[in-house]
């Protein structure tokens, strides 16, 4: 008989499983086996609140048993009794606290219960009983993105020897590298899925929003034009998710008063939906409805504070920092204490392009990625990483810098190399372009293990700094704080600066200040400067980024719709056009302002009203 049901079963014919299983049990009533063959049947013809009654008199009848109270965690979970299924959880871990399988249960719960500090502690401990299990690592690695946790880039770095999961879990990966910037790779595991299952709706969804991103438009709508003719009865959250990419889609093309217009039919996809709230405000500010687009800004940012204090409520502590990398700052008789080491030469190190996000370095990233001796990579917080690990030695960035010996900057140099070569396949014969805005903050680490390198710094005017920062859907938790309000985002401008200003006048690193301004005014004449600060004989190829851009296709920064179109002016004075959000952050702004030489007078004028 037990061969039988599981031929019924393995066969997908759960009422012959019900059917034998209680035949079955009419000979044997006490017999488990017998009960959870009939409690699957029952919840596979969707008769859920039967087969609840099954597995709860498991569970009581064999009150240690976690495979019971396991099986009947998972009914309650899809019952929607979700207190009670965690619950069941806790007491099948207690039970067996090795059980992967039910850990993994326990974090998918909590996910959807958006406890994602809970989730990834839960997660992360399944993962570490099978390091080797995709499922487990993806899973981890949605809750580590959710906690803005930057270990979720590892736990998928081995993606590529995934070769054998199921649809929505290889949906739930490439979700996952489009979050965290990795377009190009969310693009091939979509489109190998949908070569084996062509229906699938939320990959065609996602695979839309995907190409948008890759700056292929047309092969977005396209795909849109299909799911929309091949299913013609969609449901309400599909409809809702194809007209705010084809807003998406109107923005990027110019159509900005058909861009408003779908967005405010459509309203966000959900109550936590912020970045609906950042398109609208993107429409409202092309169409010079300034208070529109503030009024929507405010609504944005609001919501993704509600959820980072959720997901990240470190960074809301009283104590806590607006940037915590320029707390602390190296002093002269420090920095005499440091040990005299061997370091690669200019031309060996890379090109470091800083500066606060939104002042221009895509721009100069792209620029240089375009010269055939240089080779960029999107922006990665790479010295983070390494001052994590130099933490996890008891080694303290930037103060015990000094501790460092010649081998374990050999040993952090390697480490830094690795991580690049895991991004981009390195070309050796060109120079290595580092682009990330906040590197400013990290000096002290990229010149002890690279002193001879040349940084270029990104500057603007420090007013259209912050509306552009304010703008943005910042995905990194620090920026995404930061941005709560104008006041505390002047803050985090000063901040930056006065650490940058501290630690170039101590270490006197090879700077070129590049400004925006007359970049844009004169790119022939500043292209030409920056070459021959690198050292370049050409500088044509610089010129000529856009195209290069692009042919690029991804680009992982906010300013991706931007940087594919020529040089021009369109980001100068921005400022102006909102004097009135702008007042309150003008007495903290003023002294960088004036260090800068910025007009001040325009900006004392919005002050005054």
């Amino acid at each position: 008989m037990i061969n039988d049901i599981l031929s019924a079963l393995q066969s997908g014919r759960p009422a012959e499983v019900e059917r034998l299983s209680r035949v079955a049990l009419a000979a044997r009533p006490d017999d488990p086996d017998l009960a959870l063959f009939l409690a699957i049947g029952l919840q596979q013809q969707g008769r859920l609140a039967e087969a609840l009654e099954v597995y709860a008199a498991l569970a009581q009848k064999h009150p240690d048993d976690s495979l019971h109270w396991g099986n009947y965690a998972t009914a309650l979970r899809e019952a929607g009794r979700v207190q009670e299924a965690e619950n069941a959880y806790l007491r099948s871990i207690a039970l067996a606290p090795d059980n992967g399988e039910q850990l993994t249960n326990l974090g998918l719960l909590q996910l959807e219960r958006k406890d994602y500090q809970a989730a990834r502690d839960t997660l992360l401990r399944a993962h570490a009983l099978d390091p080797a299990a995709p499922a487990a690592r993806i899973h981890a690695a949605r809750a580590c993105s959710a906690c803005r946790d930057s270990r979720a880039e590892e736990l998928l770095r081995p993606w590529r020897d995934w070769t054998s999961l199921d649809d929505a879990l290889q949906l739930e990966l490439a979700d996952l590298q489009l979050v965290l910037g990795e377009a190009n790779i969310a693009r091939v595991l979509l489109e190998e899925l949908l070569g084996r299952t062509p229906g699938h709706l939320p990959a065609r969804l996602l695979l839309a929003a995907v190409y948008e991103r890759v700056n292929d438009l047309d092969g977005s709508a396209a795909l849109l034009d299909q799911v929309e003719r091949n299913h013609p009865a969609l449901d309400a959250e599909a409809q809702l998710e194809i007209v705010h990419q084809r807003a998406k889609l109107a923005l990027r093309r110019g159509q900005t008063e058909q861009a408003r217009r779908l967005l405010e039919q459509a309203g966000p996809r959900t109550s936590d939906d912020y970045a609906h709230f950042f398109s609208l405000a993107e429409a409202c500010d092309k169409l010079r409805d300034y208070p529109g687009a503030i009024a929507a800004l405010h609504e944005a940012h609001a919501r993704q504070i509600e959820e980072l204090k959720h997901n990240a409520p470190r960074r809301f502590d009283p104590a806590a920092p607006v940037l915590p990398a320029a707390v602390e700052r190296i002093g002269a008789e420090e920095f005499r204490r440091w040990p005299v080491l061997q370091g690669p030469d200019s031309a060996s190190s890379p090109v470091f392009i800083v500066g606060y996000p939104r002042s221009g370095t895509t721009l100069l990233e792209l620029m240089l990625d375009a010269h055939p001796a240089l080779q960029s990579m999107d922006e990665r917080p790479f010295f983070t990483i390494l001052s994590d690990q130099l933490a996890d030695h008891g080694i303290v960035v930037p103060q015990d810098l000094h501790k460092l010996d010649q081998h374990a900057c050999d040993e952090l140099r390697k480490g830094y190399v690795s991580l690049v070569c895991s991004k981009i396949q390195r070309h050796w014969s060109a120079q290595l372009v580092d682009k990330n805005p906040l590197n400013m903050l990290w000096l002290p680490l990229i010149y002890r293990l690279f002193p001879e390198a040349k940084f270029i710094l990104a500057l603007r005017h420090p007013c259209d700094v912050l509306v552009s920062n304010y703008m943005q859907n910042f995905r990194a938790a620090v920026l995404a704080v930061a941005c709560a309000s104008m006041e505390k985002l002047a803050t985090a401008y000063v901040t930056a600066m006065e650490c940058w200003l501290h630690d170039v006048a101590l270490f006197q690193p090879n700077v070129f200040v590049s400004r925006y301004e007359d970049l844009v005014a004169d790119p022939a004449a500043q292209t030409r400067r920056i070459a021959d600060f690198l050292g370049l004989e050409d500088a044509t190829p610089l010129l000529h980024f856009d195209r290069h851009a692009r042919d690029k296709g991804f680009i992982a920064t906010p300013s991706y719709a931007q940087v594919t179109q020529p040089v021009n002016r369109k980001g100068l004075d921005r400022w102006k056009r909102y004097r009135e959000a702008l007042a309150p952050a003008l007495p903290i702004l003023d002294p960088m302002l004036r260090h800068w030489g910025y007009p001040v007078a325009d900006a004392d004028e919005s002050a005054g009203g």
